[in-house]
């Protein structure tokens, strides 16, 4: 829900400045859709390369090296997100992001089954990680839709 407030404010923002400042550019949802994903994908990106111990426990048990898979997804993230703001790599940026956030499904699934605690601090209460689990493809078709604009 964290992540899907970031995207809404940021696309918001972006949209209010574009009519207040007349910017033609940020009058265009999937424009602001892109920018905001973009800049969501780099701080959540960012998190994973700054403190990747904690979201190691999200895969602990799961995957092996969960620590070098939070690298890794955090590097991904970043440079799928950078590539959201190119015209020329919007499109392969987008669908890159909608698989990364299948794979990491599961990561999220077992976070609500085993009623761990959601990452970055948020709530452990159950109400959140399970219905962090309804937005993931809230974030999938955001993606989506802003790349075939």
């Amino acid at each position: 829900m964290a992540f899907f407030s970031g995207l809404l404010t940021i696309a918001l923002l972006l949209l209010g400045t574009g009519y207040l400042f007349h910017i033609p550019a940020l009058l265009l949802l999937p424009a602001d859709a892109r920018i905001s994903a973009a800049v969501m994908f780099l701080l959540i990106g960012f998190f994973h390369l700054v403190k990747p111990r904690k979201l190691t426990y999200m895969v602990e048990g799961m995957l092996p090296f969960p620590y070098l898979l939070v690298i890794v997804t955090g590097i991904m993230e970043m440079l799928l997100g950078a590539g959201l703001l190119f015209p020329g790599t919007w499109y392969y940026a987008g669908l890159g992001l909608i698989v990364l956030l299948v794979a990491m499904f599961p990561a999220n699934i077992r976070v609500a089954v085993k009623q761990l605690p959601a990452p970055g601090g948020l709530p452990a209460k159950p109400w959140y990680t399970w219905s962090r689990l309804l937005f993931q493809p809230i974030y999938i078709l955001w993606i989506w839709w802003a790349i075939n604009q």
